[in-house]
């Protein structure tokens, strides 16, 4: 279960709520992308996932030596709806990282995709 302290505490940090939004826009992303998308570096970017993955918020995948990242699906209907608002009301507010990450260059299993 979901500790509604934590799961607030993880959206009041910028880098992990545009992560949780990017996550819930694109489905799956890995940590390079998120690296491009959010301009940041490595080692803060595994750092916010490694807290949210503990708070069972996100969810990690290893595919050869990708590790992507997506929402929980078993996160609780609140949480779920708090971010699905979150994203639909607030388009501008990652509108710029959305257009990074659509003109990333060897995305992961999706550059076919790319604008």
């Amino acid at each position: 279960m979901i500790d509604p302290l934590q799961f607030f505490k993880c959206l009041a940090d910028e880098t992990r709520l545009k992560s949780l939004i990017l996550m819930h826009t694109e489905g799956e992303l890995c940590v390079c992308e998120l690296m491009e998308a959010l301009d940041e570096i490595q080692p803060k970017i595994s750092r916010h996932l490694a807290l949210l993955r503990e708070h069972k918020i996100v969810l990690d995948r290893r595919q050869g030596q990708w590790i992507h990242y997506r929402l929980n699906p078993d996160l609780p209907d609140w949480a779920k709806a708090i971010l699905a608002a979150t994203t639909q009301s607030n388009s501008s507010y990652i509108k710029a990282n959305l257009k990074k990450l659509c003109c990333m260059i060897d995305r992961p299993e999706r550059s076919k995709a790319c604008c």
